[in-house]
């Protein structure tokens, strides 16, 4: 078995619900550039499982909505405003 299978099997198996990807977004957002991974987990307002965690890390950073630094901070990145003004422009 490949290990791009086994890393498929494994986020299937961790499949994070909406609420749980929302609610870590908003600890991101909220404490954008403070804590490393295990850090940021530690203070979730809920329990999740450390690979439905990763998982979400990494859909999070997939969809350019944060970027973890070499150093493992986690930093929000998504800019609403901007979205909201490039769509207004008559070009779009």
């Amino acid at each position: 078995m490949t290990q791009e299978i086994v890393n498929r099997d494994i986020r299937t198996l961790r499949s994070p619900t909406l609420e749980t990807v929302s609610m870590v977004e908003k600890i991101i957002e909220e404490h954008s550039g403070e804590f490393k991974k295990t850090e940021l987990w530690a203070i979730l307002p809920r329990k999740v499982m450390w690979s439905t965690f990763t998982t979400i890390l990494s859909y999070l950073e997939e969809i350019n909505k944060i970027v973890i630094s070499g150093e493992g901070i986690i930093t929000y990145i998504w800019n609403p405003m901007l979205v909201n003004k490039v769509r207004s422009r008559k070009s779009y």
